[in-house]
């Protein structure tokens, strides 16, 4: 749900007495949508996040981590140039609008005092960061609305700063319980009463209405009691973050207890409204950033993927027609025998086929502009042709299906990639194999590549998993030693998975977690049980002139693992 008005006063009575005085060491900009404050106070570090991205908008106090673009942004470097060093002296919210102002103490290039406002619209697709001067002039704004489109306020640097328009409908929780009586009393009782109460009040969110017509049971008549309940709870504070999840996955979250969901979802309280949005958003914020990041590098592995599943069934389709040359040589063979019978103009003759064991007569069709010999010869090299064709044919579609298999592995990778660093070893990796060009159509210079993802089991020893084929090859050819244990999930594209051992053999327990890393970081990571092969790595090896990321293996046992998120973020190194 989108983060009401009432959540959000929550919020700013929260941030305001946990970060007056705090002071902003380091900006940055992990999302276009999305600023980074890590600031130093009375609690000592924390990071401050605000995003204004349709969905997902907020300001909170954050323990996620942020990949950062090689470049920052204009938005990024203009907020580094003002507010690096300043001091936020308070967190306020304007009365029932989904918006949050930081009033921030600044100082210029010549020590001098000065002061800014860093206000955060959160209101829908509307949502906008913009800074402001003492003054109250936009100094700059991460979403500028200029006079070219429809929009109501225009927001340009140099222009003064107006407050979001008022809603046209009664504040609720400023609202007497005569005036909402005098509401109820007027309203048409054959509609929906949550419509009602979210075209009639400001600051109620239509999640929070439908929970008041849910606690009313359809009954008019028990409203008036029950908004009077709700706006002294409200102003008295008892206010609760309240996240509610549907198994490990969250749905939805609140300021209060919800009772519309019954059984269906289960309630955690969180410790604070910014850990409550940090539960909520942390997955969706990494699934969406991850969508976004890979969707080029997805369409164009997708795009290469059919072409190749094209040219694939066109091979398998002219080997079929390959396949009767052996009838092609057997007919040639009967007219080359029975040529003392023939002659040209000749379409069609009768002969035994001595191919059979009951030697039947059979009828053989003849090119009449061809001599006899001319119509064997044909059918001759007709059948070398397909002879040569089936050779060819077989080679190529192993080869498809081997490119097939591997630009597969690469569209799983991609949707299991952590960051741009990791998208960005798989381009280079798609240069080095010959399936996209070097940007520009210049070599590209080789980076540093990245380590293998880090893990450690629970008796202490390292798992090591490959981000790329190209690092699953280096796991298996170089990083690994002999004695140290390989695995990968049966059948279905997925990592490859190290434990080094140490010349120590892994105990039951460490090839059940290494193994549930490799369901995870798999093909089948939704799925139920997953088959996980292991062997020691003297078993494995990688055939000759092969794809990144192929390899053979023999010796190996299976073990039945479930894929385990928690469990693979508490075995992270």
């Amino acid at each position: 749900m989108p983060l009401d008005a009432i959540t959000l006063s929550a919020l700013a009575k929260e941030l305001n007495s946990g970060l007056e005085g705090a002071r902003i060491d380091k900006i940055q900009q992990p999302e276009r949508d999305m600023i980074l404050f890590s600031l130093h106070g009375r609690e000592g570090k924390q990071k401050l996040l605000l995003a204004a991205g349709t969905g997902n908008a907020r300001v909170q106090l954050t323990q996620a981590s942020f990949e950062n673009p090689a470049e920052p942004p204009m938005f990024c470097m203009l907020l580094r140039k003002h507010l690096t060093g300043a001091r936020i002296l308070s967190v306020t919210q304007p009365a029932h609008e989904r918006v949050l102002k930081l009033a921030l103490e600044t100082r210029d290039e010549l020590d001098r005092a000065g002061s800014k406002t860093l206000i955060a619209e959160l209101i829908g697709r509307s949502a906008n960061l913009v800074l402001t001067d003492g003054e109250g002039r936009i100094v700059d704004c991460l979403r500028r609305m200029d006079f070219a489109g429809d929009a109501l306020r225009h927001m340009l640097p140099g222009m003064f700063y107006r407050d979001p328009p008022p809603q046209e409908k009664l504040p609720l929780l400023e609202s007497s319980a005569e005036e909402r009586q005098t509401m109820i009393d007027a309203a048409d009782k054959s509609r929906p009463i949550d419509k009602w109460l979210l075209e009639s009040f400001a600051g109620l969110s239509p999640l929070v209405c439908r929970e008041l017509a849910f606690r009313c049971e359809g009954d008019w008549t028990r409203l008036p009691l029950l908004l009077d309940a709700f706006v002294e709870s409200v102003q008295a504070g008892e206010l609760q973050p309240c996240l509610y999840c549907d198994g490990k996955k969250p749905v939805d979250f609140s300021f209060m207890r919800l009772t519309q969901y019954g059984d269906s979802l289960r309630c955690e309280v969180a410790e604070s409204f910014s850990a409550l949005l940090d539960s909520f958003y942390a997955g969706r914020d990494r699934l969406e950033q991850q969508r976004r990041r890979s969707h080029e590098l997805m369409k164009i592995v997708r795009t290469l993927r059919d072409r190749q599943q094209r040219k694939l069934i066109a091979r398998q389709s002219e080997l079929e027609k390959s396949e009767d040359r052996e009838e092609l040589r057997k007919t040639a063979e009967l007219i080359a025998a029975n040529l003392y019978r023939l002659k040209k103009g000749d379409t069609r003759f009768t002969c035994q086929d001595y191919y059979r064991d009951d030697c039947p007569e059979i009828e053989i069709t003849l090119d009449p502009l061809k001599t006899p010999q001319q119509n064997a010869a044909a059918m001759f090299k007709e059948y070398n042709k397909r002879k040569a064709a089936s050779e060819h044919l077989t080679k190529l579609i192993a080869e498809s299906e081997e490119q097939l298999e591997y630009l597969n592995s690469v569209l799983e990778l991609i949707g299991a990639a952590e960051g741009e660093k990791d998208l960005n070893d798989l381009r280079r990796e798609l240069v080095d194999t010959g399936y996209l060009k070097p940007a520009g159509g210049k070599k590209q210079e080789k980076s540093k590549a990245q380590a293998p993802l880090r893990f450690r089991s629970s008796d202490g020893m390292e798992i090591l998993v490959g981000r790329s084929n190209l690092q699953n090859d280096e796991l298996t050819t170089k990083l690994g030693r002999r004695t140290d244990y390989w695995l990968h999930t049966q059948k279905i594209h997925g990592s490859h998975v190290l434990i080094r051992c140490e010349g120590e053999a892994p105990s039951d327990k460490t090839i059940e977690e290494a193994a549930a890393v490799a369901a995870w970081y798999s093909q089948g990571r939704d799925g139920g049980k997953i088959p996980v092969d292991y062997t020691m790595l003297k078993n494995v090896r990688k055939p000759s002139g092969s794809l990144p990321g192929k390899v053979i293996y023999t010796d190996y046992k299976t073990v039945m693992v479930q894929s385990d998120e928690e469990l693979v973020k508490k075995l992270r190194v």
